[in-house]
Order: C-alpha cells, then structure tokens, then sequence
C-alpha cells in the first residue's frame, strides 16, 4: 500500500471517530444556550486552567451568576484586558446576557478559571461543569479538553 494510501486511511479514521462529538449540539435550558465549551489541558502539578464557551441568550435579558465543577476547587467569572503593555485580568460578579445576543467566552477576554485542579487536564477528556443563571437556572455541560492555544472544532 503506497505511503499516500496510508495517510489518506489514517485521516478517513481519524474523522470518524472525531464525527461524532463534532456534530453535538449546544445545551439550551430556557432561552440559554451554551456552545461549544472547552477548557484548555494541563501539565502535571498544574493547579489552574481556563475554560470558554459560547452562551447564547434568545430570551430576555439573563446574567450568569457562577459557575462549578467537581475537577476544581473553585471557578471563578474573569475577564481579561490589555492596558497598554500590561495583562490585567480580574473577578467578575457576574455577566450580562443581553436578549437576542452571544456573548463569547474566549482567550483574551472573558474566561472561566478553574483554580485548585484535582488531577491534570487531558486532550481529548470531558468533564462536567455547572453554569448557574440568574433566570435559566442551573445548566449542566460537558466541557471537553483542548491543547494550549487550541480550540475544539466547531460544533454544528
């Protein structure tokens, strides 16, 4: 079988097993839908990571309060800006969710951080995070695990 052969087998497979999780849907409780969260993986003794998402609002105005998990001591809402030079990135309350609107969750600019990590976050692994809303409630979602500087495929 010629090298290209291979490699053409080899890619089929990989889209295969990959299909399945690219063609889930967002989660939508109420008006809310979140979409495509992700968290980025981590090294070994690495006690944080960041999480980001998509939440779409088709109802009347909403707020996300907080959010949780069982991986990781605490999770926080931060936003992150640059002022001149300098990174600042600080705790927020809580974030609006204006009707009818997306508001995207992504790096370099608002971010779930998941400090106390027990154990390591891998490629390719999922875990289950609670995102609780002022008026859609508590929504449970599967946030899969991306390599630094890389997000999921989009989800259709």
């Amino acid at each position: 079988m010629s090298s290209f052969r291979i490699f053409s087998a080899g890619l089929l497979l990989s889209a295969l097993l990959v299909a399945p999780w690219s063609m889930a849907q967002g989660v939508r409780a109420a008006s809310v839908e979140i979409v495509q969260p992700y968290a980025r993986s981590t090294a070994a003794g690495q006690a944080m990571s960041s999480a980001y998402l998509s939440i779409r609002n088709g109802g009347s105005v909403d707020k996300l309060l907080s959010a949780s998990t069982p991986v990781a001591a605490v999770v926080e809402l931060h936003s992150m800006s640059m002022d001149g030079n300098v990174m600042r990135m600080r705790q927020i309350a809580a974030v609006d969710l204006p009707a009818g609107q997306a508001v995207e969750w992504k790096p370099g600019g608002l971010h779930l951080m998941l400090m106390g990590l027990k154990q390591p976050r891998v490629v390719g692994s999922n875990f289950e995070m609670t995102l609780v809303f002022e008026k859609a409630g508590p929504v449970k979602v599967q946030v899969e695990v991306a390599a630094p500087g890389a997000a999921p495929m989009h989800k259709h």
